[in-house]
């Protein structure tokens, strides 16, 4: 039972989801500081405070409190696929662009065989 617990563990699925889910905590933490430390900052001294949580409260309902989640969401998406998605997309791009074409896939027996006798009924023809 422990070998197979072992070797479930020891799969490269399993390390590399583990290795994704601790760099993508650690770069949530630096995103979460350069929205809330540096952009939300930015954006208080346009605004006047440092967030929009007390803007719009009606009684129980804070409208502004779900427009600073909003743009927070925004940002962190925005520096996501700037920062991080772009520049993947372009690595990639360019990793392929160095590969050869690939091959042509090799045709079946079945295909071979019909382009003989469409090859055939050509001669007849003409």
């Amino acid at each position: 039972m422990f070998e197979g617990f072992k070797t479930f563990i020891m799969r490269g699925n399993v390390i590399d989801l583990a290795v994704g889910v601790v760099i993508g905590t650690a770069f949530s933490a630096v995103i979460n500081s350069l929205v809330n430390d540096i952009l939300m900052a930015i954006i208080a001294t346009l605004v006047g405070q440092p967030d929009f949580s007390d803007v719009l409260v009606f009684g129980a309902v804070r409208l502004g409190a779900f427009i600073t989640t909003v743009v927070n969401f925004l940002i962190i998406s925005a520096t996501l696929y700037f920062f991080v998605i772009v520049p993947v997309n372009k690595l990639s791009e360019f990793t392929r662009r160095n590969e050869p074409p690939p091959a042509p896939p090799a045709l079946s027996a079945e295909v071979k065989l019909l382009t003989e006798i469409r090859d055939l009924l050509r001669q007849n023809i003409t």
